[in-house]
């Protein structure tokens, strides 16, 4: 049986822009005794505040919102890249956990690292303690195009800025 290991941070070396942009991740957030998870596909990693952190944004309109703004934590769960985890992502993405347990559903257990849950099912974890949270109004924006390319629906995201207290890889 695999089982993940913490990891010192500092050793790794990650390409953001596939493990995001690309083959995405599994966010997830605990509210009272249930989890929500949620497939995502924009944030990054960084420094701030003189901490390691990652930055994830939520749609207003997504049922994980609810569990991100209750929690301290969340986590950020990777997948080896195949067909298949894409797939899972896919669903996981497409699918609301307010009418049904997707996380079961789809085939998959949740793990806990202190009080954080995470898929157990993927290949490295980031728990992060959240630091900041900003909604992201039209207002903002700079680039005008912006909104109209990504918020027809005005159904506007909120950044969320995490310090990762842990890395844990499945070894």
């Amino acid at each position: 049986m695999s089982v993940f290991t913490k990891k010192d941070i500092k050793t790794t070396n990650i390409n953001p822009f596939n493990m995001i942009g690309s083959d995405w991740f599994a966010l997830t957030a605990k509210k009272g005794d249930k989890v929500n998870t949620m497939t995502a596909g924009w944030g990054g990693f960084g420094v701030m505040w003189g901490k390691n952190v990652a930055y994830i944004v939520v749609r207003d309109s997504r049922y994980t919102k609810e569990f991100m703004d209750y929690s301290d934590s969340f986590s950020m769960t990777f997948f080896d890249n195949s067909t298949e985890n894409k797939k899972i992502l896919g669903y996981l993405g497409s699918i609301s956990g307010r009418s049904e347990d997707k996380i079961q559903n789809a085939g998959l257990t949740v793990g806990y690292y202190e009080d954080t849950p995470y898929i157990n099912e993927g290949s490295t974890v980031y728990i992060c303690k959240k630091l900041y949270l900003s909604p992201m109004p039209a207002d903002c924006f700079i680039d005008s195009s912006i909104d109209s390319t990504w918020y027809s629906d005005k159904d506007y995201h909120n950044l969320y800025i995490g310090e990762i207290t842990a890395m844990l890889h499945k070894s």
